[in-house]
């Protein structure tokens, strides 16, 4: 059987489009301004896609600074924009995931403790640089892609309180372990916003006790530090009942969701699976 070429290569043309536009609605990946071309391609090699095939946007040691400085230290911050970040929105339910590459003050925890306050829902996250960078600039660049995937606008205040919350967890790590202070701060936030504590001199008593509770050691001016934070955070507008869904999210290890595509499957990915075999169809057909 034999098929007219022009309707042949409109039908492969159709199908691979139809691919492309629903791969890659749900994805926006951000570099880091200073990078060069070899840096760049690096990155998106890194996060497995192509130029032109989504959007992205460019990040700058300006935009970082906005909301770090007087937060992390010039050390911290320094002058260039290096921290590239892939962002894809999942569906309902999802949790939040996080993947880091050459990060190494900041931990995956603390980004995704970090993005709940800002508000970011249902999402996989990919920090990365081409080489070694404390990582804590990475999440100007995750919220801006994830106002770009969504189109949900994050106010500057959640993103200056957000920055504040992953720097503070990173320097009371340096002195009691990352992972310590990430499960306090998470544990403090949970029970704070469960509870809609806004009285500092109760948010001081939840950070005590809850201090307790883990066997973790505390100095004054860390209880200090922690409860001005928590003050912060109970201020924003933010929706409990989500909230409290992430953090959920977050200690149940959904994580795992977004790290094994092949066991758990999004909308989007069948949708992509079922063309794919479309396609598959198709061309076995003019192969006869």
């Amino acid at each position: 059987m034999k098929i007219n070429k022009v309707i042949y290569i409109t039908i492969i043309s159709c199908v691979l489009a139809t691919l492309m536009v629903y791969g890659s609605q749900n994805v926006v990946v951000t570099l880091g301004n200073d990078l060069n071309q070899e840096q760049r391609q690096q990155m998106l090699n890194l996060f497995n896609v192509k130029q032109g095939a989504i959007a992205v946007l460019v990040v700058t040691n300006e935009e970082e600074r906005r909301y770090l400085e007087g937060v992390a230290t010039e050390r911290q911050l320094g002058t260039k924009a290096i921290s590239s970040a892939y962002v894809e929105h999942l569906q309902q339910g999802e949790g939040i995931a996080v993947e880091t590459y050459n990060i190494t003050w900041v931990t995956e925890e603390m980004i995704m403790n970090a993005l709940v306050t800002a508000g970011v829902t249902n999402a996989k996250v990919i920090a990365a640089a081409p080489f070694e960078v404390s990582g804590t600039a990475a999440l100007t660049g995750i919220l801006k892609a994830f106002e770009e995937v969504t189109g949900q606008a994050i106010s500057e205040e959640q993103k200056r309180i957000a920055n504040e919350e992953m720097v503070k967890t990173g320097e009371l790590g340096e002195k009691i372990g990352k992972e310590e202070a990430t499960i306090l701060i998470r544990e403090i936030k949970e029970v704070i916003i469960e509870r809609k504590i806004r009285e500092p001199q109760e948010i001081r008593r939840i950070v005590i006790e809850i201090a307790g509770q883990l066997n973790i050691q505390l100095t004054e001016k860390q209880v200090e530090d922690i409860t001005k934070l928590m003050e912060q955070i109970t201020r924003l507008n933010l929706n409990t009942e989500v909230i409290q869904q992430q953090l959920q999210g977050i200690r149940e290890g959904l994580r795992d969701i977004s790290r094994d595509n092949q066991e758990v499957q999004s909308f989007l990915q069948k949708i992509l699976e079922v063309l794919r075999r479309i396609l598959e169809s198709i061309l076995g057909m003019f192969s006869r």
